[in-house]
């Protein structure tokens, strides 16, 4: 039926011929009196399978509708793109998630075999967080590895970058307090937040070690780690937040598309510091006590 309509109102395809360097395509349709308005395609006339004649009318259902200027397909299959603008535009992402997470599976359950994907900015910005994480992957490994070589044990890095995360939480916590929703920009910083925490934890592990090597014990090396480096790590937090705050308070718009970087670094650099100097401590005293008891079974055997 669709064949036959096709035909009558745009045309069959009889015959190609050579005109020149032009190939001419000869059509076959309906007269123009017979196909200009709604009713010649109600009285239209279809051939069923077995040679005889029924109207259009009453072979299928015909409903108004609008159909679109153009049909686009990719891999063989039909597409629809949809595009939209946000106002705000910092809540993209909620309402990006309220539609994925609402309104697409009720359309794919109404619609069996419907499927979509997001492009546009949405397909660039998911490419760029997958090639930021690849990046904050290889950056920890090389964190690891430069670690691991003066303190010469494979624990005490682990040690050291268990701030990482906790700047990371930090830096969650610093967008929700401005406001802000996290962004490529945002990503950026806290690859950056994940060298710079270390710091802090590496200063107290260090100076521990140097006491251990002097003779003290464990427990005292760690306390005297707190006790004289305490100032010097508040003091390298407070400067650092205090150097970015001018940008993180800054309300031009010039200087907006910045701001979640430095958020991302201002406040994940204090959480993880307020976290590092009382983990930090414990985890080398608890790594300490499993040496102990794995040395005491050793040699009770």
């Amino acid at each position: 039926m669709a064949r036959q309509v096709r035909h009558a109102f745009y045309g069959a395809e009889v015959l190609r011929q050579q005109r020149g360097r032009n190939e001419v395509k000869v059509l076959v349709r309906l007269p123009r009196q017979e196909r200009i308005s709604e009713y010649n395609l109600e009285e239209m006339v279809l051939q069923t399978p077995k040679g005889t004649e029924i109207l259009l009318r009453d072979a299928v259902y015909i409903s108004r509708g609008r159909s679109y200027t153009d049909i686009n397909r990719r891999n063989g299959q039909r597409i629809v793109t949809i595009t939209a603008d946000v106002s705000p535009r910092s809540q993209a992402g909620q309402i990006l998630s309220s539609v994925e997470a609402e309104i697409l599976p009720e359309l794919q359950q109404k619609y069996p075999g419907l499927a979509y994907s997001f492009e546009g900015r949405q397909a660039d910005q998911k490419e760029s967080m997958q090639s930021l994480f690849r990046g904050l992957l290889m950056a920890m490994i090389v964190i690891y590895a430069m670690l691991a070589v003066p303190l010469n044990s494979y624990i005490q890095p682990l040690i050291i970058m268990i701030a990482i995360p906790f700047g990371i939480v930090g830096a969650l916590i610093g967008h929700l307090i401005m406001g802000y929703s996290l962004s490529i920009l945002s990503m950026f910083g806290v690859v950056a937040l994940s060298g710079v925490v270390v710091n802090d934890a590496l200063v107290l592990i260090d100076f521990a070690n140097r006491r251990r090597q002097a003779g003290m014990a464990p427990l005292e090396a760690i306390q005297a780690s707190g006790l004289h480096r305490f100032r010097p790590i508040i003091l390298t937090t407070l400067t650092t937040f205090g150097g970015l705050a001018p940008m993180i308070f800054e309300t031009s718009r010039q200087a907006r598309f910045l701001i979640p970087m430095a958020l991302s670094l201002g406040f994940g650099v204090v959480f993880a510091t307020l976290i590092t100097l009382i983990l930090v401590p414990s985890f080398y005293m608890a790594i300490e006590d499993v040496k102990r008891l794995l040395i005491k079974n050793g040699t009770e055997k």
